[in-house]
Formats: structure tokens, sequence, C-alpha cells
């Protein structure tokens, strides 16, 4: 799709630097990311490792990192302007390092390939100091369901 005529691309630009409480996502509002960055096929987001986010040893739950990193692929895969929604088959994930409880972490999602009923998307959250906290490889299948512009 043309960047020129993509309404779901000027959305998220026009969201830099605000919180994506008007995401479609319930999932993704609750997680209250901001938006720092949006191009086709990615997007950029920070979040604050809030408590309902960790174990009881107070770091980035597991749980949560793959919930994060699925989240914002699926909201990357949207950038693409697609008719239909697409939905993940399946998520990869490796945890590499801990994100503690106030930390600031960055949330980075691509889209690798797209297909036409398959796209391949990567993540990683990182902290602060550069450190890679978990990263992701996923696909996901366009569905039936047609997207509202």
């Amino acid at each position: 799709m043309d960047n020129l005529t993509n309404p779901r691309l000027d959305f998220f630009r026009s969201q830099i630097g605000n919180d994506m409480s008007g995401s479609i996502s319930p999932f993704g509002r609750w997680l209250k990311g901001t938006i720092r960055a949006a191009d086709y096929g990615r997007l950029v987001v920070e979040y604050t490792i809030r408590e309902e986010l960790t174990n009881p040893a107070g770091v980035l739950h597991g749980g949560a990192a793959a919930g994060i990193l699925d989240d914002l692929v699926g909201a990357t895969v949207f950038t693409l302007g697609r008719e239909y929604a697409y939905t993940s088959v399946n998520l990869n994930i490796d945890f590499l390092h801990a994100a503690r409880l106030g930390e600031s972490i960055t949330a980075i999602a691509e889209v690798i390939r797209e297909g036409k009923n398959i796209i391949h998307g990567e993540g990683r959250i990182v902290a602060a100091d550069g450190k890679i906290i978990a990263k992701c490889a996923t696909n996901l299948i366009q569905t039936s369901m047609k997207l509202p512009i």
C-alpha cells in the first residue's frame, strides 16, 4: 500500500508522544504504552513496568513481556493498511534479561515479510541501558474480519 494513502499509519503517526488509550485493543490500552515512532511496518512504544506487570520477584513477568510483544506486533500489522484483520498463529519468545518494577522499557516491532495471507514479524523489548529484555518472532494470518477504515 502507498504510504501516502494509509489512514491507519496516519493515525499512529498522529499519536506519537501519546499513550495508547486510543488503541482498538483493550489489552493494548491496559498496557499503557506511549508511542515513540510509527512507520510503515514498524512501531516503537515505551512502557513503564507497573506492579501488575511483574512476577513475585518484582521483575517483568514473562507473560507480560510476551503480551507486550504480541500486542505490539499486531498493532504494527495495522500500519500496513490491510483490508482484513490478522491474528497470531505462533509466538516464539526468548527472555534474555530482567526489567524491574518502575523501569522504563522500549518495545520495537517490525514486519519482516508481508505475504498475502501470512505476515512475519519480529519484536524486542529493550532496557534504557540497551540490554535486550526479550525478543520474539511471530507469524500472523489473515482473518475474514474486515477492518474499519
